[in-house]
């Protein structure tokens, strides 16, 4: 614990805990930076990041599932093989259900509470999964993944934004990419998943089956799990706040003491957030929840640091996605199938757990190393490792259309070392994907004040699973009529323009608290202030 010590004027019998506007104020001398508290985070800190993670092993299984899933149905969906538009409907129409659910989740979640739109989205999951796995239609198909599509969009909103508002401000980088590690265990399990069925008759149908599993599972845990103390706070229920902030914090030294600057910290903020938005609020925004949403709206456009966040946090989720590696979740069975690779479901295994290992280590480095740093040191090892892909593409001759290229032009034949050269810097890209861009965009909670956090983490979302969307249904397309040469260039020039609006407007954000981030992009990007701070 930092050595400087809270002043409380009104002496040690005063009540810690008070919910009046005339309660005690500690402070801390104003020419430093607040204390910072680091400790061993308690037991109940993990369970509810883990429960709530679970959200995350959900969407990426069924994520990763849609793989091996493609390559396996052969004729069992409407008695035909699947063409080019079936693959890319199949797979993209996930995506943009989960875009259409994203921004009407956040504005949920501030109405109900994150707890409860998780829940919803559990009901969904399984809902999704029961219908594909019971359809003997490629329409039906459709539906269940559009199903999983609602599903997803709510959870990936939701999940990191409720991880941010209860996570100590010292492990929040490391407590969100919980959600992180488990949607690349998730993806990882899909893959082990299918290539156990890939010989199975109908096996497919147990392979997207599971997936209601979890969601059963976490529906159960969250019924008994609390609400975010800072929607308890702004929802008005600040002796429930106190429980769970007292019950998060039980392991620091003065918990007391942190949990009493954490619940000034909150009220303060949503005391000056309503302050501002009261002051362009009509009466019948009091009655009619959507007036209110209209008002956050118009809050988080028009006010320059909220404006400022859902630029940044837009373009690290659409950044993501653009750059091409869920083409690989969702097609590597296809594409190595297509390198005459032996099985396809177990090459696209190493992809997987390449992704899970190295989000492992970002969850042990982020905080240490820092969200602004992790991306300007990976980004480059992509562009990298896409160009050399790119160039072993070049070598061998491959179709990705609907019927298969001669045996005489087959890639694989003429030059046996280049389909290994591709999974060779396949894997690496993966590996610096997982270690920075997929997992940073996640962090967007801590860019928003609390009154439009909900609103601009969903349109965060929602610029996520549009990207995602675009990059489902164009990826086979490019491939077949671009070439995987140029697919592959068009990727790397995508990360190249993101590495450099990152080194421009990206400030570091680790180690400080949700409501530290405000000030920093109040009157600019906060760049230089935060690597002066850092």
């Amino acid at each position: 614990m930092n050595s400087r010590e809270y002043l409380d004027p009104s002496g040690p019998s005063a009540p810690l805990l008070t919910t009046d506007d005339a309660s005690p104020e500690l402070r801390y001398d104003e020419d430093e930076a607040p204390p910072q508290f680091t400790y061993t985070e308690g037991w109940f800190i993990w369970v509810l990041t883990f429960s709530a993670g679970i959200s995350g092993l959900l969407f990426g299984y069924d994520t990763g599932v849609i793989s091996s899933t493609l390559v396996t149905i052969g004729t069992d969906l409407s008695n035909r093989p699947l063409n080019t538009l079936d693959e890319s409907l199949i797979t993209s129409c996930t995506s943009l259900f989960a875009l259409i659910a994203s921004p009407f989740t956040g504005v949920m979640a501030d109405k109900y509470g994150r707890r409860k739109v998780i829940l919803a989205a559990d009901v969904l999951f399984a809902l999704g999964a029961l219908i594909q796995c019971s359809t003997s239609q490629v329409w039906l198909m459709i539906v269940g993944r559009s199903v999983v599509g609602l599903a997803v969009g709510s959870a990936s909103a939701v999940t990191p934004l409720y991880i941010a508002e209860v996570a100590p401000s010292h492990a929040r980088g490391r407590l969100v990419i919980i959600m992180c590690l488990l949607i690349t265990g998730g993806q990882v399990v899909a893959y082990v998943v299918g290539w156990l069925f890939s010989s199975t008759g109908g096996g497919w149908r147990w392979i997207v089956g599971l997936g209601a599993a979890p969601a059963f599972l976490q529906f159960a845990v969250l019924l008994a799990l609390p609400e975010t103390p800072r929607w308890l706070v702004q929802a008005g229920h600040d002796s429930q706040a106190v429980s769970v902030l007292t019950r998060i914090y039980q392991s620091a030294p003065e918990g007391d003491l942190v949990v009493q600057r954490v619940l000034r910290d909150i009220r303060g903020e949503i005391t000056q957030e309503s302050l501002e938005l009261d002051q362009n609020k009509t009466p019948e925004a009091d009655s009619h929840w959507y007036q209110d949403a209209l008002h956050r709206a118009r809050a988080l456009f028009y006010d320059g640091g909220s404006r400022r966040a859902l630029i940044i946090a837009t373009m690290l989720q659409g950044l993501q996605q653009l750059c091409g590696f869920n083409s690989l979740m969702y097609f590597s069975g296809i594409i190595f199938q297509a390198l005459n690779f032996s099985s396809p479901t177990l090459t696209s295994l190493a992809i997987a757990v390449t992704n899970f290992v190295f989000t492992l280590l970002a969850f042990a480095f982020i905080d240490r190393i820092g969200r602004r740093r992790i991306l300007l040191y990976s980004i480059p090892v992509m562009i990298l490792a896409l160009g050399c892909c790119s160039l072993a593409f070049s070598s061998i001759d491959i179709s990705f259309g609907s019927q298969p290229p001669p045996q005489e032009h087959n890639g694989a034949d003429q030059n046996s070392s280049s389909p290994l050269l591709i999974l060779f810097c396949l894997t690496i890209y993966t590996a610096a994907f997982a270690f920075g861009i997929g997992n940073v965009p996640w962090q967007q909670a801590e860019l928003f004040p609390l009154n439009v956090r909900s609103l601009g983490s969903g349109l965060a979302t929602a610029t996520n699973w549009g990207s995602n969307f675009i990059v489902g249904l164009t990826f086979l397309p490019m491939m077949e009529w671009l070439s995987p040469t140029w697919t592959f260039v068009v990727y790397a020039g995508v990360c190249a323009v993101g590495w450099g609006a990152i080194h421009r407007i990206y400030p570091e954000m680790s180690g400080l608290g949700l409501e530290e981030v405000k000030g920093l992009l109040a009157n600019g990007w906060g760049v230089g202030e935060s690597l002066r701070r850092s």
